[in-house]
């Protein structure tokens, strides 16, 4: 149950943070902030500028492409919920002229430009654009009610511009930390809250059975084959979901069923793929404590302390 996806420009953050070459500072854009703040005074505002040192310091090796207006504007519309300011077509075409320009200015052979030329051109507008649209922007969006992006672009500016920061990497990085400790805490007992409720009403509806764990289950077709046992590998076809509905892993998505030992396998999995006869479909109920745990999956989609729902189709069990 493997999640996770990287399109072309998002991974451009990576390319920045191996290339080789040095940083060359960026000319303070048009849309730099009209007032800079000297003291951060509120824990938004410091954890912002942390979130901005952070933006630029993965991104300093390509500061001189980067258009910080540009930017600024991608984040402020996906923050707003809307499309890519640059279409797919743009996007790849930047893309490729950036990692070209990397590759020439790091002496790399690239076929079709002759040895020592000079880089390609590269739009610095449309990295800006790119790099808001793709990566910054939606890695952010989350958490975008916590952050004064005013604040975390004048730290993009002040990286960029060799400037001293107002927080040192230690404080930023200690920032950073609790900030993540006091979301991770305030999602768990959301979602700790949402999941009792939900359990103790499900228990109550037609054909629902609680085990002594907790986990509750629904027959919703019954094999006659044999069961497996808690150290069997199986093989399943699946759908999971949050309680909101949302389907964060799927093997009918992915074409094929999947095959692996229930000793492997979260706890909830492990006894109720148990209770199933090979022919069964079964859709269990998974409490957080049997599922992920306080630390969900990082970087989702499973928040912490996360109630889980899963149709399993018990396929085979293998030798």
């Amino acid at each position: 149950m493997k999640m996770g996806m990287r399109g072309a420009a998002a991974s451009l953050l990576i390319v920045a943070m191996s290339a080789s070459m040095p940083a060359i500072a960026q000319q303070p854009a048009a849309t730099a902030a009209s007032k800079e703040k000297s003291v951060l005074t509120s824990d938004r505002e410091k954890v912002s500028y942390a979130i901005g040192l952070d933006v630029a310091r993965s991104f300093e090796p390509i500061a001189q492409d980067i258009d910080l207006g540009a930017l600024q504007r991608a984040i402020e519309n996906a923050f707003k919920g809307g499309t890519p300011l640059l279409s797919d077509e743009q996007t790849q075409t930047t893309d490729t002229a950036l990692r070209t320009a990397l590759a020439v200015r790091n002496g790399q052979q690239i076929p079709g430009v002759a040895p020592g030329s000079a880089p390609p051109t590269v739009s610095k507008e449309n990295v800006g654009l790119m790099l808001g649209d793709r990566a910054v922007g939606p890695s952010l969006t989350r958490i975008k009610d916590d952050i004064d992006l005013a604040v975390l672009m004048q730290a993009v500016h002040t990286v960029f511009d060799k400037g001293t920061p107002l927080l040192s990497q230690q404080e930023a990085a200690a920032t950073l930390q609790a900030f993540g400790a006091s979301k991770q805490a305030a999602a768990a007992g959301k979602n700790r809250e949402q999941g009792n409720a939900f359990l103790a009403q499900n228990k109550t509806q037609k054909g629902v059975i609680t085990t002594a764990s907790g986990l509750q289950y629904m027959v919703l077709r019954q094999g006659s084959g044999e069961r497996p046992t808690a150290t069997s590998k199986v093989r399943v076809n699946y759908e999971g979901k949050l309680l909101d509905g949302t389907v964060f892993d799927s093997s009918y998505r992915n074409g094929q069923p999947v095959e692996f030992g229930l000793g492997q396998v979260i706890k909830g999995w492990t006894e109720g793929v148990s209770l199933m006869p090979v022919g069964s479909k079964y859709r269990f109920w998974i409490p957080s404590n049997l599922a992920y745990g306080t630390e969900g999956t990082p970087g989702g989609p499973i928040g912490p302390d996360a109630t889980l729902t899963f149709d399993v189709e018990l396929m085979g069990i293998l030798p």
